[in-house]
Order: structure tokens, then sequence, then C-alpha cells
């Protein structure tokens, strides 16, 4: 499923409270849906590292009480205490936690209690682990634990990626760049041994990297850390592309542009486009960027108009839509 079904599915099955198991390559943001998800029902939010934790860490540890003359569990004080309160339990990595670990995780989430404690109704389980078939650190999953829940499996999607891109303001170079070869998006061999490989999450580093002010010379180097040497190398040639677009605020402006038709500099120049409108929707250059598209391959003409669409930018409102109608509505699909 693609990240925008996962949200979907999620949604409803968490509003239900049905334990559910999102399964999926490292990298690819399984944490980062399911925190969004709280984040937008207003649930709070707690995340568990399970292969980071001990058996004890879960049941808590057993005492002496005195009073009453019997031992008692001492619950972590990380778990959900008020019987108020709704959120998620979110148990990442549960599959490589060690089998003693899973083993107090079947309680809680058969029971929704692990000793002495117990969740509180208004709070939904949600775990996530890696594919057994990404050679990870990663135990089997007892057949009890794994009947509990409900499994999907998320693969990555160069469109909904995109959409959170423009969206979190992600480098118009980095949108671009995998535009043009999506299959740098998230390239992972299990068999290789790689230290550092393209991924949704370390493309996010390279963002970072970019803003971090990083001296150029050390910019490839860097981002080879973060998504290899092979990928770093074919972004860092596409960047220098980005020296040859024109000014993206003339040409938004209405100002006459000449631009060769090479298709990096175009997937440069939509990504651009998209970018600078977002942070300034004004109607006119909205019309000028259509007025723009009319001159462009009839491809990058519709890439151009989606990418706005899917933006939310009103392309229907302007005054040039029936022009850009009456030329490209054949190609949308």
């Amino acid at each position: 499923m693609k990240a925008q079904e996962i949200t979907e599915s999620l949604e409803h099955l968490v509003e239900s409270q049905i334990p559910v198991f999102v399964w999926g390559s490292p990298g690819i943001g399984k944490s980062s849906i399911i925190k969004q998800i709280a984040i937008d029902k207003g649930l709070e939010f707690v995340d568990l590292r399970l292969s980071l934790l001990d058996p004890t860490d879960l049941k808590g540890i057993p005492f002496f009480d005195k009073d009453n003359n019997e031992a008692v569990w001492a619950s972590p004080n990380f778990l959900p205490k008020n019987p108020d309160s709704k959120g998620i339990l979110f148990l990442d990595e549960i599959n490589s936690a060690p089998p003693s670990v899973q083993a107090s995780a079947y309680q809680l989430v058969l029971d929704r209690k692990v000793g002495d404690y117990e969740l509180p109704s208004g709070w939904s389980i949600v775990a996530a682990g890696n594919n057994e078939s990404d050679r990870g650190v990663v135990y089997r999953m007892p057949p009890p634990l794994a009947n509990r829940f409900v499994h999907l499996s998320m693969e990555v999607s160069f469109e909904d990626w995109k959409s959170w891109a423009y969206i979190a303001g992600i480098d118009s170079s980095i949108i671009a760049f995998l535009h043009y070869d999506t299959t740098q998006l998230f390239n992972f061999d299990p068999s290789a041994n790689q230290k550092s490989f393209p991924t949704p999450r370390s493309w996010e580093y390279v963002d970072k990297i970019l803003r971090s002010g990083i001296k150029p010379k050390l910019l490839l180097e860097t981002i080879s850390g973060a998504i290899g040497n092979h990928s770093a190398t074919a972004f860092m040639a596409f960047r220098k592309v980005m020296d040859r677009l024109p000014d993206i605020e003339d040409l938004l402006a209405g100002a006459e542009v000449d631009i060769k038709k090479d298709s990096q500099l175009l997937f440069a120049l939509i990504a651009g486009i998209v970018t600078n409108i977002k942070q300034d929707s004004t109607k006119s250059k909205i019309d000028n960027a259509l007025k723009f598209s009319l001159k462009l391959p009839k491809e990058f003409s519709v890439m151009l108009v989606k990418d706005m669409q899917q933006n939310g930018l009103n392309v229907e409102g302007s005054s040039i839509w029936e022009e850009w109608v009456d030329e490209f509505a054949y190609l949308l699909v």
C-alpha cells in the first residue's frame, strides 16, 4: 500500500482501536505517518522502541507491599496512566526486540495490560517493523502475537512523497532531481553492505544538510554520508543544472524567458515554479505560470499544472485556464 492508502486505513483502524502492524523497509516514513495521524486527531503519542527495552521495562519491577503482604509490580512511568486520556501507543521495531520483550508486548497487545498495568480505554495500539527480507536485526514474530494485528505493508510512492515534500518545504533541487529519476527516492539493496543509501528519510537529511550552511566543497562527501556516493554524485551533478535556470521571479512576473528543451532543466524549472508560487500564490503568478506552460513540451506543461493542482493552487480560476484546457485537456487523465 502507498503512504496515502496506509494513512487512510490507519485513521479508521485507530478510531476503531484495532491493533495494526505496519511493515516496510527502513527509512520510508512508517513512524512519521503514525505520529502525524496522532497530531491530526489531537491524540497523545507515546513512542516505544521495543528493541531498546528489557522485559522488565514493560512489565515493571516487582516489589514487596508489606501492608498487603504481597508482591506487586511497579509499572513504568512512560506508559499512559490517565484513565481519561486518548492516544496512540506506538510499538516501534517490535520485531527487532528479543523474544522475551515480544512476549511482554504480546500480553499488552492481547489483553491491553501487562503485569499490574492496564492501558486506558481511550488508547489505540499501532506497531511497526522492518521486513524480514531487509536483513535487519529481526526476530520472527510468534504466530499468536502476529495474529493479534491487522498487517499493512507499506511501499514507497514518489507521488505521495512529492506531495509531502512541497508541503514540508523540501529544497526544490531535491524534488526536481527525484522527479527526474524516481528510482533515487528509495534504493536499498539488502544484500549489499551499505552504510548509507537513499530513502525518504535520508533525503530529508540532505535537505537539512543543504540548509546547514556547510561549505560547497564539503557538500558532496557530506551528502554521500546520507544517501551514498553514487546517488550523491548524481544529485550534485543535477544541481549544477539549477545554475542554468532563468530567474523564476522574472518568469512569474511575466518576463519573456527562453529555455532550452533539456529534460533535467525542465524538471528543475517545474519544481522551482511550484515552490515559488506556494510561498506567494498571487493570481498574477498563477496566470503567468500557465501562460509560460503553453510554451513547454506538452508532457511538461501537464506535469506543471498537475503539480500546481496537487498543491492546492487555483489554476482553474486563472484567466489563462480556458486557453490551457483547449490546448492540453486531452492529456489529463
